[in-house]
């Protein structure tokens, strides 16, 4: 008589320096901390570190341009929007930061993972799962604006090209960037998070 055999399901689940366990396709927000997010976005690298400087420009940095952007375009957004802003590429600290042309290639699946796991993000910080099409549109503007100067300043794009892939940053203060070590970009990001907590004063 033939021998059953068993189906060992692959890991589908990353350990964090918290300790805790993410599941990558049913992640839940209890398994996700701040702290963690904010570790793994300082030490990816925007642009596949293609950037110029001593350190990569990395995700936390991205994420923390995109909020003070989104503050310019609509000055007294709420406080919990701008905080949407700052964890709108959240995900990437498990998944990656893929440029967006392989994610294209890549095709829906990635996607499809990506968001899940910014749905479970957000309920953990008290945001709902799926934000407002305005706010979503919003921040969609912030982070094209933000790319256009990452591009233009750091990742050798000429500004025809910066104008031909991102738009024009229309209505936005002169954004000048320089990238920040990973110690430092971590720091901030979680001092950036604190302050744009429910109840945490907008001063800064």
């Amino acid at each position: 008589m033939a021998k059953l055999q068993k189906t060992v399901q692959p890991r589908a689940w990353q350990r964090m320096l918290s300790g805790r366990r993410l599941d990558l396709l049913d992640p839940s927000p209890f398994d996700i901390e701040i702290e963690d997010i904010a570790h793994g976005l300082a030490r990816v690298a925007r642009w596949n570190g293609q950037t110029y400087g001593d350190h990569a420009f990395s995700v936390a940095q991205h994420c923390m341009v995109v909020e003070d952007i989104l503050a310019q375009l609509k000055p007294g957004i709420a406080q919990r929007w701008r905080l949407a802003a700052l964890l709108h590429d959240a995900p990437e600290y498990v998944v990656g930061d893929l440029i967006s042309p392989f994610k294209a290639a890549v095709g829906l699946d990635y996607k499809s993972l990506e968001n899940k796991l910014l749905a479970a993000i957000h309920l953990r910080f008290g945001l709902p799962a799926h934000l407002p099409e305005e706010t979503t549109a919003l921040i969609k503007r912030a982070d094209k604006a933000s790319a256009y100067f990452e591009a233009t300043q750091l990742a050798g794009f000429s500004t025809r090209e910066g104008l031909e892939f991102f738009g024009s940053p229309r209505g936005l203060a002169a954004v000048k960037l320089s990238p920040l070590p990973a110690a430092k970009a971590q720091r901030e990001f979680v001092e950036r998070f604190k302050s744009l907590l429910p109840g945490a004063s907008q001063n800064r």
